[in-house]
């Protein structure tokens, strides 16, 4: 349902209870409050509109719910300002004004939790404080044992004493060739990563949607509960994963090519991988390498996980775009292609894939919610692209989900799987 069933119920009470708490004439406060309800109602709806379009929402299913809840809470909220501010000499004035100043900010709560539950941005209240709470991350110094022959499932031997968890916080990785102006990434070290001797480890790289953070991907995405559970699974093995800035801020979106806005691709491609390699325990082949994200970040994971194949063998693509964009397409070819409508064509995953077939040993995983109209043809026809240029593909849909978080936490706990047998962790 997303949202629109009880965001209507949640309406509808506000209504009866407003009324029961007001003296008669009845016919009169029912023009006071539907009026009250209307303009609120409307004012939410804008507002939620706007909100939607400025987060990429407003087609998909899940928008509904969040516009359901926005309405229903403005009009509830609106209503309780009318029972404040309407004059009444009854007996039940005084009760009807601490009702109603008591509504308003549990009605504005309950619409917040209830366009999350619509949207799925955070599981729970604990993710939205969390969501600035990341402190640096104390990289190991420790030698980490020479590389050797078989997989990591067959070569690992669990020390005592290993951490059930593992590890998340900030770093800084400095674009030294780009000069990319990025904010702190985040790097997740699992428990085998932090015992005395540890062993080389794949990476995945990370991306958030835009706007976003890498914070917020995190968070949002559960990223520590997925990795702590994988590496359970697999006796304490899991990627070392960065989740990097490819934006430079929440609202900019440089398309992860390198233009005026940025030099976003060489700093994904040549300083983020420089700095990985020197600071972290990873091994260096492109098979224990691998690229993802989601939205913006999904595009940028197709278009840098296929132009360079010789640094990263898996992508992951959680509900990305057929091309680069910054809204309309001459912003987008002017801004990030200084007005070259052939530059802009090569940059798009199509043609980046066809450029660079065959991929006899790559895989691609993609993932999109089943409510997702906006988003979801793209990726699936990305997806069969990607197939066809001899990549191995899967695809995941999220049932009940859209362009949201939730299609996120089941794409990513997919894909982990399919990585880990490409990994060797199996």
């Amino acid at each position: 349902m997303h949202g629109y069933v009880p965001a209507g119920l949640f309406l509808l009470a506000a209504i009866v209870v407003s009324a029961l708490l007001v003296r008669r004439p009845w016919r009169r406060w029912s023009r006071v409050w539907g009026t009250a309800a209307a303009i609120g109602c409307g004012v939410g709806l804008a507002s939620g509109l706007l909100l939607g379009m400025l987060a990429h929402l407003y087609d998909d299913v899940a928008a509904l719910g969040a516009l359901a809840w926005f309405g229903g809470t403005g009009a509830a909220i609106a209503v309780a300002v009318a029972g404040l501010l309407v004059p009444d000499k009854g007996r039940g004035r005084r009760w009807r004004i601490a009702l109603a100043a008591a509504a308003i900010p549990i009605v504005a709560v309950t619409g917040a939790v209830g366009t999350n539950i619509a949207v799925g941005e955070f599981a729970n209240l604990s993710a939205v404080v969390a969501l600035g709470e990341f402190e640096p991350i104390a990289l190991p110094s420790a030698t980490p044992e020479p590389a050797s022959a078989g997989s990591l499932a067959s070569s690992w031997r669990p020390p005592s004493g290993l951490r059930g968890t593992g590890r998340i916080g900030t770093v800084v990785i400095p674009p030294e060739v780009s000069g990319f102006r990025s904010r702190d990434a985040l790097v997740y070290l699992p428990p085998a990563a932090l015992v005395a001797r540890p062993p080389r480890l794949p990476v995945l790289v990370l991306m958030s949607g835009q706007p976003g953070s890498p914070q917020q991907f995190a968070v949002s995405a559960q990223l520590q509960r997925h990795l702590d559970a994988f590496a359970r699974r697999h006796r304490g093995l899991a990627p070392i994963v960065v989740v990097a800035d490819q934006l430079g801020h929440a609202e900019s979106n440089p398309m992860c090519v390198d233009s005026r806005l940025g030099a976003s691709a060489t700093y994904l491609t040549v300083d983020v991988p420089h700095w990985i390699r020197r600071h972290l325990n990873v091994l260096s082949a492109r098979r224990d390498w691998a690229i993802g994200g989601f939205s913006q970040g999904g595009t940028c994971a197709i278009q840098l996980g296929a132009g360079h194949p010789e640094l990263f063998g898996s992508l992951l693509d959680i509900s990305g775009e057929v091309a680069p964009s910054r809204g309309s397409d001459a912003d987008t070819v002017e801004s990030g292609f200084g007005g070259s409508v052939s530059a802009y064509a090569a940059a798009t995953p199509s043609a980046v894939l066809s450029r660079y077939a065959p991929y006899p040993d790559s895989v691609a995983v993609f993932g999109l919610g089943d409510g997702d109209g906006r988003f979801g043809p793209g990726v699936r026809m990305i997806a069969a692209r990607a197939g066809a240029a001899g990549m191995h593909t899967h695809l995941f849909v999220s049932s009940g989900s859209a362009h949201d978080w939730r299609t996120v936490d089941f794409a990513l706990e997919n894909a982990l799987d399919v990585f880990a047998a490409h990994w060797g962790l199996d």
